[in-house]
């Protein structure tokens, strides 16, 4: 048997070992595929378990601090968090509803000063004219506080 020239290629002169991916002796082929599963297998089996052992799914671990109830200082605490929670959130509804009543009533003063100044001539204003300006200018300035502020913010 020639190992270099191919039984199918004639005289053609090609070299071509009869030894390859594709001219592999059936033998061969197998031995290199049960190889490549040995090690594949071994790999598998080699695989690190979790810390504390394989899983158990048959029985729950409760015994965890995760599972616990609060000591009663720790029960305390959250209930006065929750409670201090409410009242900064209620402060701050309450300083959202003053804040859309300041901005109405402004809307309002501002909507009557121009009424009343476009009634005057251009070159005299009413005593009243001017306090509502002031007036107007007062709320303005508390509605900006208003705003900046924020009850439980830090």
């Amino acid at each position: 048997m020639n190992l270099f020239k191919s039984p199918d290629l004639g005289n053609r002169g090609f070299a071509r070992p009869m030894f390859g991916v594709r001219g592999m002796v059936p033998w061969a082929r197998a031995c290199a595929c049960l190889a490549v599963t040995v090690v594949l297998a071994g790999n598998a089996q080699n695989t690190p378990t979790p810390p504390g052992g394989p899983l158990r799914m048959d029985k729950a671990d409760l015994s965890g601090p995760a599972n616990q109830a609060p000591d009663p200082n720790a029960q305390m605490q959250m209930h006065d968090q929750q409670a201090k929670q409410k009242d900064l959130s209620a402060a701050n509804e309450e300083r959202k509803r003053q804040i859309a009543e300041d901005s109405a009533n402004l809307l309002k003063l501002a909507t009557e000063l121009k009424a009343e100044v476009d009634k005057t001539s251009k070159d005299t204003l009413s005593l009243n004219v001017i306090r509502k300006a002031g007036a107007i200018e007062r709320l303005a300035h508390d509605v900006k506080e208003k705003m900046k502020l924020s009850a439980g913010a830090n």
